[in-house]
């Protein structure tokens, strides 16, 4: 028996399809699309309120900002993703809870200049990203990125990496060492503290796979800091990627 979308929206709202949320997403009232540029210097009168602003790149179906919403309610959250598809899912479970400390915006992250004035935001999380083991340029917190968010972030910002990935840990890391970045924490293991923070038990949904595979799930957080980035010396081979520190630095 052939069922139509409608048919299996009735029997699982989750899973409607990606052109009903795309539009859904353009009509909620937490999020944002890609021509919103005109919001750039006025998130505060958005959230109504003064303060920080925490941002959430890549985040996929909005798991982490949604977490840390309804963890810190004097915190606003935005999470940003190029896929609204994706966001929707978390754009809607905080209008089924009410929460009014949290947006979803839909653009490239490397526009993100174009989305937030100088200084606007507080902090930065980034939470299971692509780790691009042929593009590293292309990584979240590669040099490109981290002197973006120079851009829009005040140099006191802190920057949390949370990831499964090795490669994006390791190369995180090498880059804050490289910038002379203050790293205020490395974990290589989460799940191996004892408590977990409570900041640290939210899972995505990719975190949950990831951890279904055995998967170690990482985390690091540094200082931003008010330097301009370069780029790291990488030599990679077929069994692993090693790092080395730009010698002009």
């Amino acid at each position: 028996m052939h069922c139509s979308w409608r048919d299996l929206y009735l029997c699982n709202p989750m899973s409607k399809p990606k052109l009903i949320k795309f539009e859904e997403y353009r009509n909620f009232p937490n999020t944002f699309d890609i021509e919103d540029t005109s919001n750039k210097g006025r998130w505060a009168q958005i959230f109504g309120n003064d303060n920080p602003i925490v941002v959430e790149l890549a985040c996929g179906k909005g798991d982490y900002s949604v977490g840390l919403a309804r963890m810190n309610p004097n915190i606003n959250y935005i999470g940003v993703d190029i896929k609204s598809n994706r966001m929707w899912t978390g754009a809607k479970a905080a209008l089924d809870s009410n929460l009014q400390n949290v947006r979803f915006l839909r653009t490239h992250i490397d526009h993100i200049t174009e989305f937030f004035a100088t200084g606007e935001v507080s902090e930065i999380w980034i939470t299971f990203a692509d780790p691009q083991p042929h593009k590293p340029r292309k990584r979240l917190s590669s040099y490109k990125f981290l002197n973006l968010y120079r851009q829009i972030a005040h140099a006191k910002a802190l920057v949390n990496v949370k990831t499964d990935s090795d490669l994006f840990y390791e190369s995180t890391l090498a880059q804050a060492k490289q910038d002379g970045l203050e790293i205020i924490t490395t974990i290589n293991n989460v799940y191996q503290l004892l408590p977990v923070p409570a900041f640290l038990q939210i899972q995505t949904y990719y975190e949950k796979m990831w951890l279904g595979m055995g998967r170690t799930i990482k985390y690091c957080q540094f200082v931003l800091g008010d330097c301009v980035s370069e780029p790291l010396e990488e030599e990679e081979d077929n069994s692993r990627v090693s790092f080395t520190l730009n010698p002009k630095l």
